[in-house]
Parts: C-alpha cells; structure tokens; sequence
C-alpha cells in the first residue's frame, strides 16, 4: 500500500524506519519532491548514500522501484524503449502466407517493399513495444520510483533525451504516438559530478548536493546498520576515515565503505583498533595502491588518536588525470554507432526519425521478399 509524507519530520522517522538516516535538508527535498512533483537531482561524491536514498523512499512509500543505470554510450533504446524484434519476425515468419498475397501481383521490388511498408503500424504497436525504465515507469498504472543513476557517466545525447520525461512526465514514440503517466512517479538522478550537466536538465529538477556528513551523523549510520562492532570501536572508526578522507585521495571512503570496514572488523572480532588490524583492513575502503600506501603511513598515528591539523593541505596525486577533462573529451558526436547525435542545443527535444526498429524491420523484410522471388 503507498502513502505519501505528511511532514519533513515524517520523512525523517520514515526514512530512519527504513535504515536511512537523513538530515533535515535532505528530509526537505524529499518532501518537496512527494508535494510538488518534481524529479530531484543529487549530486555529491561516490558512496554518501545517493542511490541508497532512492530505495529508501521506494519502501518508506510502498512504491515500485525502477532503476536506469547510466553507462557511457547509452542510447534511448536502452533508457526509453525498444522493439522486439524476435517477436516481430516470428510474426512475419507466421504471416508468410498473407504477406505473399499483398506482394503476389506487384510488378517489381520497389513496389513490393512500398506495400509492405505500407502495413509497419501492424508490427509497430503495443503488442511488439519492449518498454524501458522510463517508459515503464511512464506507463505504469502502480506508484513507482524512477531511478536514473550515475547520469553523469552517460553521454550528453541521452540527457537530452530525458528531458521531455522530466518536464512533463511523457515519452514521444514515433511509430505510435505519446505515452504520459497517469500516475506521477517519483523521479531521483544521482550524480558522481565527474563532469557538468546541461542548464536544460538541472532547470527541471530540484537540486541537492550530498557531502560526507559530519561525524555525529556518520556514527548514527554505522549504528544504524548494525554492524556488530562495539561502539567505542566504531566512534574511533568513524574518526580515522574522516581522516583519511583529508589525505588528498584519489578516491576518498564513503559511508558505505565505512559501514563495510565496521562489519570487515566486527567479523575479526576486534577489541581494538590498533595500527597493524587497520593496516590489514584499510584495503576495505582504498581502492587504489597508491592510496593505500598514503595511508599506511598515517595509519600509526591514527590509532594512538593522534590528529593532524594540517590534513588537507596534503596535495593530490599530480599525475593523475582530470576527471572532468576525461569525462568532456568523451561527449563528442559520432564516437558511437549511427544515430547517436549530440543536439546543438540540449533543452530542444531530440529529433527522431525512422527510428531504429523500423529500419530492422523494413531489412528483414527486404530479405524475405528476395528470398520469395
């Protein structure tokens, strides 16, 4: 059964029945989100519980969850919808005997494939529609949360084709018509801010930016999830990751590696953080050699409790790559196969034209009508 948020504070209880603990900003966004029905964007680093918060609104709720998990190279067939083109061909295969007495009496190829074009509405309708995230969550006569995840790994073309779904809830299909939901989801974009999204895409969203929490609020999480390790333990914990996070890493902990080390230590059955059980866990939550070996400098002086004011004046690696530089380089037209495109302008709506399943078809057919003659 769904139900929506009476008040900020009903998120926060809500959202903490759920394991997911949320400050008063994030229960506001929450809130505006359900009221004013708007999609949310969250921005912030990898592992401060983007996506997690996504889950935690789907089950606080009672709504569906939909996840679209962005990847470089992504095109609206895999975030909209697709046709299925196995369905298709065993209808043809089946209506063989039909097709060859539209086909029997025309004169030559080119009007054979004209009457045969003539009849793609029949394969090009609900019944063949393979629907995607979005359009599901678009079509669905259910509550749903719709997750786009990591938009930012994606490509410049695939925001530009969500932009008619986050302004007015609806997906265009060229071979049939319009699609709009008849009951709103609840749409949530995550972020890792490895590069800069379009003005058009952040016009129609509520904004929020995630950080690392404060301390206080790092260590209701770890004990929100139980991870089994004493308290006094997990106070000290949280205390060394926020340093490490000062290190200047290449990728800094988020909280999930921090509940990750919690329970890594808990199934050791730590009594104390002392500098030789962290050195042999730290690669929990350090991904990287070279950070690894950062932190095994510091990692003795961390477990006496000793602090060092001058953290963050630790320099970054020099030679590692900028991400944002990377991430630009790759929004280029033309690197994917045909028919990507980056618009001139990312608020216009993409221009579609025959559209890919249309094209297959029309190939199949092509065969088939040779293969009779």
């Amino acid at each position: 059964m769904t139900s929506t948020f009476e008040s900020v504070a009903d998120v926060v209880e809500r959202f903490a029945a759920q394991g997911y603990i949320a400050d008063r900003r994030l229960a506001t966004t929450v809130y505006l989100l359900c009221r004013l029905g708007k999609p949310v964007l969250l921005e912030g680093p990898a592992g401060v519980g983007k996506t997690e918060m996504s889950k935690a609104l789907a089950n606080a709720t009672g709504r569906r969850l939909l996840r679209l998990q962005c990847y470089e190279g992504q095109d609206e067939s895999r975030a909209l919808y697709d046709w299925d083109y196995g369905k298709q061909l065993l209808y043809t295969q089946m209506l063989r005997e039909k097709i060859g007495e539209i086909v029997a009496d025309a004169p030559d190829l080119a009007t054979a494939v004209t009457r045969i074009g003539d009849q793609d509405s029949v394969f090009f309708s609900d019944r063949f529609l393979a629907p995607r995230p979005v359009l599901e969550a678009i079509r669905s006569t259910e509550p749903t949360v719709l997750l786009v995840d990591e938009i930012d790994r994606a490509d410049e073309a695939l925001e530009a084709v969500l932009l008619e779904c986050l302004a007015e809830y609806q997906v265009s299909v060229p071979e049939i018509g319009t699609y709009t939901a008849s009951v709103l989801p609840y749409v949530v974009l995550t972020s890792n801010s490895t590069r800069d999204l379009s003005a058009a895409l952040k016009r129609r969203c509520l904004h929020l930016f995630l950080d690392y929490p404060d301390a206080e609020r790092e260590l209701e999480i770890v004990r929100s999830k139980h991870t089994g390790l004493p308290d006094a333990l997990a106070v000290q914990l949280v205390g060394v990751v926020r340093e490490l996070r000062g290190l200047g890493l290449r990728k800094n902990p988020g909280i999930s590696e921090t509940v990750d080390w919690a329970r890594a230590l808990a199934v050791l059955g730590a009594e104390e953080l002392d500098a030789q059980l962290l050195a042999e866990t730290v690669n929990v939550v350090l991904k990287y050699e070279r950070d690894l070996q950062r932190a095994l400098e510091v990692l003795p002086r961390l477990a006496l409790g000793q602090h060092d004011d001058d953290r963050y004046e630790h320099p970054p690696f020099e030679d590692e790559p900028d991400g944002r530089a990377v991430r630009a380089a790759m929004d280029q037209p033309g690197r994917h196969e045909i028919g990507y495109r980056l618009p001139a302008d990312a608020g216009e709506r993409p221009r579609s034209g025959a559209g890919q399943g249309q094209r297959a078809f029309s190939a199949a057919v092509r065969r088939r009508t040779r293969q009779q003659r």
